[in-house]
């Protein structure tokens, strides 16, 4: 499987040494591809700063672990994608031009309306129902 990891996800896992922080350790463990752009790396390490500048050593420390792309093109959103406020438009588009199965992020505000659902062959997931998803039982 290959996963989009979202802003929120890399500054959780970074902040916290709790179930985000497991999960990524358990995706890649089971040869999962988990992805990111600089622009969500940007957003995390921007909140990090803001709210959390100690683990921006534990966040640079996750990088390696991830499929790093460039952001994608201004104005590249997606049609797919107009369902969200702009400026979450290129996370989804993101998932989609890296080829990824799903997209992880727990902004259920923004996102939560499309958990469960699939948008340009991305499925949108909770860190909790990609969890369940991948490891039922």
């Amino acid at each position: 499987m290959r996963g989009f990891l979202d802003a929120n996800i890399l500054f959780s896992a970074a902040k916290s040494d709790g179930a985000v922080r497991q999960l990524l350790h358990l995706l890649t463990a089971h040869a999962h591809r988990c992805c990111a752009d600089a622009f969500v790396v940007a957003e995390a390490r921007r909140n990090l700063v803001a709210k959390g500048p100690q683990a921006l050593a534990v966040l640079k420390a996750l990088l390696p672990n991830l499929h790093a792309a460039p952001a994608s093109p201004a104005g590249a959103s997606t049609a797919v994608a107009d369902w969200l406020p702009e400026k979450d438009r290129p996370v989804l588009a993101a998932a989609i031009r890296l080829g990824c199965d799903v997209l992880v992020t727990g902004d259920r505000t923004r996102f939560g309306s499309g958990y469960g659902r699939t948008f340009g062959g991305v499925t949108i997931h909770s860190p909790r129902s990609l969890a369940e998803w991948l490891l039922p039982g």
